[in-house]
């Protein structure tokens, strides 16, 4: 059993494919543990080689609202869900070798919304509040001072090298996030025409932009929700038992297959599980998919079924096989959106489950890709107002109770929020004795009363593994990551600047991969026999 173990950790060192608290789960945490786990971090960021390759591809993960302390929490839940206290987990993230923070401000507010924090990291400029594609010379739901605001994104750049695009988001497509990659829009509730104001016509809704408009109509991959803006509102949804919102009558689905069509290429439109399971990625150019009415639905409450919706790990999935067609690479943003809205409603659980959920689609991409020229980005768009409390003792649920205050004698969560809908009624705190405080639908306390919680301030963390992506070091401003990207796949502003180079091999800890892989082999196999 001595030699087993002592063969595991040599394992552990050796190999980066094997989890930290794998190798923690052998060894007692003495000062003889910490200062053995300290020095195999010190030796690994002596051996790290920066990898000058350019990308070919780059794909961008984006956690709406995924703040430091939501990654702490889910960290912890991760682990506690494989037996473990949790604090010693890693999220797959966490062991990218680049990280850096992002300063998340925007042009005229401290605190932004998803809007201009997108506009920031995917079209490298600073707007004002609720304003996408547009810089801070729009002023918002202004819409004549949209015209001469426009600005592009990083997708209509990589577009113009000859690179495929594509996005994938939970929430609706044409929502805060996607829609800086493809529209122009003083107002980011301008989804479809119903919001626009009578005196505002001009200025058209931003579903339209996507079907109608460069880079939105070039688009080959869209999937996510939002059914509501494409159709007229005499027409109720087959899912939902609701009118869409159109007003002008149109159908945009059909009119995005008919320029498909007049382009003579091939299309896919699908709504369900079913439908999406179906698709012959290999004779498909351009691929539609709306899987819901507005928003989808919670990881925890999704419908698995065969008309349900498909998880982001699979859309995931299908969308990097959609776009490695393409020999020149590809552009792609795929977005964990419901992280944001569970944490509006005070619902820690559902933001950490839809946390772990952006995790398993990250591992699909990581190992559909390979780091010599693919640019796997991390990252949120702006923080939250859920804290973590003290003084729970380790390996406490980090959905449970942290302790008992000192003033008023009652328990208290360890996540709660400093505003929100969890409020106290009545002015008195709510005693949460007996409460299943775990449960998906347990709403945490929150301070200030509010409908819902609000965005914080602080900075967002930023992780990379691939190309140039030692680029990404320090805090930086958010603008910075779309010309980062920019330069490493050279496309956009740095394009000139950025000479291709020969392709150099990139592997972890300068193990090559085949010795690396049979390594591995064996060290599974000492272990269980």
């Amino acid at each position: 059993m001595v030699l087993k173990r002592s063969i595991w950790l040599i394992c552990c060192l050796l190999l980066h494919q094997v989890s930290q608290e794998e190798c923690a789960s052998y060894q007692k945490e003495d000062v003889k543990y910490w200062y053995s786990l300290s020095q195999r971090a010190l030796r690994d960021s002596l051996a790290l080689t920066l990898n000058n390759n350019v990308a070919k591809n780059v794909i961008l993960f984006l956690g709406d609202g995924m703040s430091l302390p939501t990654i702490m929490a889910a960290r912890v839940l991760k682990g506690q869900r494989m037996g473990r206290r949790g604090e010693e987990t890693w999220l797959t993230w966490e062991n990218f070798p680049h990280s850096c923070l992002i300063k998340t401000y925007n042009a005229n507010t401290q605190v932004s919304d998803s809007a201009s924090t997108a506009t920031a990291y995917l079209c490298g400029v600073k707007n004002n509040y609720e304003t996408v594609g547009v810089s801070a010379a729009a002023n918002h739901s202004e819409c004549f001072t949209t015209f001469g605001a426009e600005v592009s994104s990083i997708l209509q750049w990589a577009q113009e090298e000859g690179k495929d695009t594509g996005f994938v988001t939970t929430a609706r497509v044409t929502h805060a996030t996607p829609a800086a990659l493809y529209a122009h829009s003083v107002n980011r509730d301008w989804e479809s025409d119903d919001k626009i104001p009578y005196n505002s016509t001009k200025c058209k809704d931003i579903a339209r932009q996507l079907v109608e408009d460069v880079p939105g109509r070039d688009i080959k991959v869209i999937l996510g929700g939002g059914r509501r803006h494409f159709f007229s509102n005499h027409i109720m949804d087959p899912e939902e038992d609701q009118y869409h919102l159109r007003k002008d009558g149109r159908d945009l689905v059909t009119e995005w297959t008919n320029d498909k069509a007049r382009r003579h290429a091939s299309f896919a439109f699908v709504t369900t599980t079913k439908e999406f399971q179906t698709i012959n990625i290999n004779k498909t150019d351009y691929l539609l998919g709306l899987f819901s009415y507005s928003h989808m639905q919670y990881e925890l409450e999704r419908n698995k079924g065969p008309e349900g919706e498909p998880s982001i790990a699979e859309m995931t999935k299908t969308a990097i096989k959609m776009l490695q067609k393409n020999s020149n690479g590809y552009f792609l943003l795929i977005e964990g959106a419901r992280i944001d809205h569970g944490h509006h409603d005070t619902l820690a659980r559902h933001a950490l489950e839809e946390t772990l959920t952006l995790e398993k689609a990250v591992n699909e991409a990581l190992l559909m890709t390979s780091r010599d020229d693919t640019l796997v980005i991390v990252t949120a768009d702006h923080s939250q107002v859920m804290t973590v409390n003290g003084y729970a003792k380790r390996g406490t649920p980090i959905l449970g109770f942290a302790g008992v205050s000192n003033v008023d004698n009652l328990p208290y969560t360890t996540l709660m929020y400093t505003n929100g809908p969890g409020y106290s009624k009545g002015g008195h705190r709510a005693n949460l004795t007996g409460v299943d405080t775990t449960h998906k639908d347990y709403q945490q306390l929150s301070l200030v009363p509010m409908t819902e919680e609000t965005h914080g301030g602080e900075d967002v963390a930023l992780y990379a593994i691939g190309p140039m992506a030692h680029l990404f070091h320090g805090v930086q401003e958010q603008t910075y990551v779309a010309h980062a990207m920019a330069y490493t796949s050279c496309v956009g502003h740095n394009k000139e600047h950025c000479q291709k180079k020969p392709q150099e091999q990139y592997e972890n800890c300068g193990v090559k991969s085949a010795f690396r892989n049979t390594l591995l082999a064996i060290c599974f196999v000492v272990f269980f026999i």
